[in-house]
């Protein structure tokens, strides 16, 4: 089974890669940081949800300013409209926050338990980044096998980058 060609485009571009990887890390770094206390009320969920949503927005437009500062001579990205589009371009970085959204909002609404759901943002994330290792890598045209050993690569990082992280807030 192959990728398809549609699919194969988006999955490669670097501002998706990026945003993908960088959000997902993010999310996690967020969810475990603000948990490190053991507040574990539903209220604690929604303020969580509201933070992580600020965090991924404010980290979206950083990036996206970096890149316009970075470009400022690039003749392709010129006036407010270029700079729209360099903001725009960091999507990905919130897109890939959502689920991790979606899960403290959840569990701040009471569609599950509040206990422990930091937890399961941490494996989503973590599943996320072994998906976003294996789908690139089979883009790129690698066998089953290598993908397969990338994305675990990748998720291994993943929980590294995310552990540091956590450790030094």
């Amino acid at each position: 089974m192959s990728m398809s060609p549609a699919l194969r485009r988006v999955a490669v571009q670097p501002n998706v890669l990026f945003g993908g990887v960088y959000g997902a890390v993010l999310a996690s770094s967020l969810v475990a940081a603000l948990t490190q206390y053991g507040e574990t009320a539903r209220e604690e969920r929604l303020y969580d949800a509201r933070w992580l949503l600020i965090t991924a927005v404010a980290s979206a437009l950083a990036h996206g300013y970096a890149h316009l500062i970075a470009r400022r001579g690039d003749t392709a990205r010129r006036g407010v409209p270029g700079a729209l589009r360099a903001l725009a371009g960091e999507w990905p970085l919130v897109v890939a926050t959502l689920p991790t959204l979606v899960i403290l909002l959840g569990a701040g609404w009471g569609w599950w338990r509040s206990a422990g759901i930091e937890y399961v943002a941490f494996g989503f994330n973590i599943a996320l980044l072994f998906a976003w290792g294996l789908s690139t890598a089979r883009a790129r045209g690698r066998t089953w096998r290598a993908a397969l050993a990338i994305g675990c690569a990748d998720a291994l990082l993943g929980v590294v980058v995310v552990v540091a992280n956590a450790l030094i807030k």
